[in-house]
């Protein structure tokens, strides 16, 4: 190699080690990178500046937030106001966990004005859906990561094209990479028909790289205002156990009727404002709980949504606030499990506190680096009393969390940094003891189907798996 070449790429490196030093706020991810870009000349330097760039307060994002606020101050201050008195009404109710709603009063949507169904899996869930969708009136609002070209895909499609042609208003965002199979044809006859499709983010060849790390991760149906579903299924034929599907998918799901639908309605409407280029402001027709006194149900439901667009990492934060106020146990679903090591102390402050924790994640796993790089943190979970499970009827997608059986947790957000600083994220914390109990039965159900970790077997294991987990643990900040 020519010196001035070699002195070139010694100046490029030492200014991308600069900008890693300066950007990156988390310090084991700084180092991750710091070690990517030495360890791997012009490799690591192209990947960091390809996915590793904090977009966050680029003008990507500054856009986003700006169309935001004024697109729905009114709506803002009405959810705002209604939390307010929610929490204040509540505050000896919930007892030991009214810091949970007051945590995020200004970030998240609480209302007790609603009725709560949880679907397990996707035969349970797509029925309901249907339904829904049939028995709509004025708007069908749809987001969704992954939506196939498959069977229960174009059965929706048909749906929704039939929906559109009666003058229901369809609006579809869907993630171009998670989409991908759709991206065409299939979008385009939707487009045909009268329904309304974005993607998310396009991804083109320009911006192929950092659109790939800052994924809309969520799942969300808004039905004239007033039903909404939110969790982990997304819109394919796998999610469906059936006996021509070769794996069990296992996953949750929720319908919500009441109130909370107000902030999955703003959640949509501000994604759709900013991918479609749209305009759409607030409005009673796409917020008509705002004017109504109808009585939904009684469940409080609190409604919690964040992304690289966020102030701060809500979802995180409300689930490290729920580990820390659980007295007696924690059940915890996740199939992706890389925690940073807020979320890690968390749960090893629990156990020793008394709190039974109890953690199932995959036995079988749809990625072999996500699998390995996760079982690099069961050990010292093992060592402070946490029971962890692997599922090995299928592979569990679920991503949910039971609290004392007081507190349920559904959403589309995993156990890992992705979901907690990338993705574009929305979950439900439901207070209510009946579907908390639910939730609870099916997860001692799903441990009849999962093998027990046991700490000195786990302890044996060969060294060079140790050795591949502790390696991949050192980039388990760029996962």
């Amino acid at each position: 190699m020519p010196l001035y070449i070699f002195i070139i790429y010694i100046l490029i490196l030492l200014i991308v080690c600069i900008r890693i030093i300066i950007n990156t706020t988390t310090p084991s991810k700084g180092l991750a990178y710091l070690l990517l870009v030495i360890s791997f000349p012009v490799v690591g330097i192209i990947f960091y500046l390809s996915v590793g760039l904090n977009y966050r307060k680029k003008k990507l994002y500054q856009k986003k937030i700006l169309i935001d606020e004024k697109a729905f101050p009114e709506i803002n201050e009405r959810k705002q106001l209604h939390s307010q008195k929610v929490l204040a009404k509540h505050k000896d109710t919930l007892g030991n966990f009214y810091p949970m709603l007051n945590l995020l009063k200004d970030k998240s949507f609480s209302s007790d004005n609603n009725t709560v169904q949880l679907y397990i899996n996707g035969e349970n869930k797509f029925p309901a859906i249907i339904d829904s969708l049939k028995a709509a009136k004025h708007h069908i609002h749809i987001e969704y990561y992954i939506y196939e070209n498959d069977t229960i895909g174009n059965e929706i499609a048909e749906l929704l094209i039939a929906k559109a042609q009666e003058g229901v208003k369809v609006r579809f965002i869907y993630d171009d990479l998670g989409s991908k199979n759709i991206r065409s044809n299939f979008v385009k006859k939707l487009q045909k028909a009268g329904v309304e499709a974005f993607p998310f983010y396009k991804i083109n060849f320009i911006h192929f790289a950092n659109r790939l790390n800052y994924r809309n991760h969520r799942k969300i149906i808004v039905i004239d205002g007033t039903t909404g579903f939110v969790g982990g299924i997304n819109v394919s034929d796998k999610y469906i156990n059936t006996s021509k599907n070769k794996l069990f998918w296992r996953d949750t799901h929720l319908k919500i009727v009441g109130t909370s639908v107000l902030n999955l309605q703003f959640t949509f409407l501000t994604d759709w404002n900013f991918c479609s280029k749209q305009n759409i402001a607030f409005s009673q027709d796409y917020f008509p709980i705002v004017k109504e006194e109808k009585k939904y149900g009684n469940d409080l439901v609190q409604i919690v949504a964040s992304g690289p667009d966020s102030d701060h990492p809500n979802i995180m934060y409300s689930l490290v606030q729920t580990i820390l106020l659980a007295k007696k146990e924690l059940l915890i679903t996740t199939p992706y499990f890389i925690p940073n090591s807020s979320f890690i102390n968390a749960i090893k402050i629990a156990a020793l506190s008394g709190v039974k924790v109890t953690l199932l994640v995959p036995g079988i796993s749809d990625s072999f680096i996500v699998n390995v790089t996760s079982q690099s943190f069961y050990q010292e979970l093992l060592e402070v009393g946490v029971k962890i499970y692997k599922y090995n009827k299928g592979f569990v997608h679920a991503k949910t969390l039971v609290c004392d059986q007081e507190i349920a947790v559904v959403g589309t957000a995993n156990l890992d940094i992705r979901s907690f600083d990338l993705n574009f994220e929305i979950n439900a914390i439901t207070y209510d003891t009946i579907i908390a109990q639910q939730l609870s039965n099916q997860f001692y159900e799903d441990l009849q189907e999962s093998i027990q970790l046991e700490i000195v077997k786990w302890n044996n294991r060969p060294v060079y798996v140790k050795f591949m987990e502790k390696v991949f643990r050192l980039f388990s900040s760029l996962m």
